[in-house]
């Protein structure tokens, strides 16, 4: 009965305090969980409105759908400013107890593999790290079969009036977006006239708000772990800072980048 709810029962703390435990007997190792648990309960609540706004917009709802991804640019921030915290960890704090990390890594995160195929960034290389018929492996499949966050705001565009080809509109969803000279001459007319396409034009800056504080987050975490841990490989055999590096030229909403060019 809620008059019996209590604070603790109510956010489930004996489990939630109780899930932190470290492998070792070093300092600083509680840090580096607290960070990684927190940077999921973040991603969870980042998914949970990623596909409100999808669900909104595919309806034609755009307006509403705002909200949903103003918070998701917040929570970015929130979770970049997390990379400071964990820069307090030095070199030597982290490979005291980073041998029993094991091959854990952070490519095993299917919250953040499922944020990207939300987006549209569908690589499905990452399936390989998680089991058939696991929770996370339906999570995946799902997001990578639907159309992404950028594949509904497209079609918003000839609802308005705007030419986009059947190509765009009708792809194999399970493949990454490529970029359409078609999709960014709608898009283009729509930042020329913002007052008269001012739904889409709202849009296209949420989702760039969007798309600015991922690469942000990427490009802190590589610095992070350069300042960590070098050039060495990361854990679980991964290319480490070398990986990193690399996606920070990775961007969801291609043409919403490519027009700035082209404005007049």
């Amino acid at each position: 009965m809620a008059q019996d709810m209590t604070y603790a029962r109510y956010l489930a703390l004996d489990e939630l305090l109780s899930a932190q435990k470290p492998l070792s007997d070093r300092h600083d190792e509680l840090l580096f969980i607290v960070i990684h648990q927190t940077k999921e309960l973040w991603l969870k609540e980042i998914i949970h409105e990623v596909l409100l706004a999808k669900r909104l917009i595919a309806g034609g709802d755009v307006e509403p759908a705002y909200k949903a991804l103003a918070r998701v640019s917040r929570i970015q921030t929130v979770m970049t400013l997390s990379w400071d915290v964990l820069a307090t960890m030095t070199p030597a704090d982290y490979l005291s107890f980073r041998e029993d990390l094991g091959t854990s890594s952070g490519f095993q995160s299917h919250q953040f593999r499922t944020l990207e195929y939300l987006l549209g960034l569908k690589d499905q290389s990452f399936l390989k790290f998680h089991a058939e018929g696991s929770p996370a492996m339906a999570e995946l499949t799902a997001a990578l079969a639907s159309p992404s966050l950028y594949d509904v705001a497209i079609a918003q565009l000839p609802r308005h009036g705007l030419a986009v080809p059947d190509s765009a509109l009708h792809r194999d969803f399970t493949q990454t977006y490529q970029p359409s000279p078609e999709v960014e001459a709608a898009w283009l007319a729509v930042y020329r006239d913002p007052k008269a396409y001012w739904e889409l034009y709202q849009l296209a800056e949420k989702l760039v708000d969007l798309d600015d504080a991922l690469v942000t987050w990427r490009h802190k975490h590589v610095l992070t772990v350069e300042r960590i841990i070098g050039g060495r490989p990361g854990t679980g055999g991964t290319d480490g800072v070398g990986y990193l590096a690399t996606t920070l030229r990775r961007r969801a909403f291609p043409e919403l980048w490519s027009l700035r060019t082209k404005l007049r």
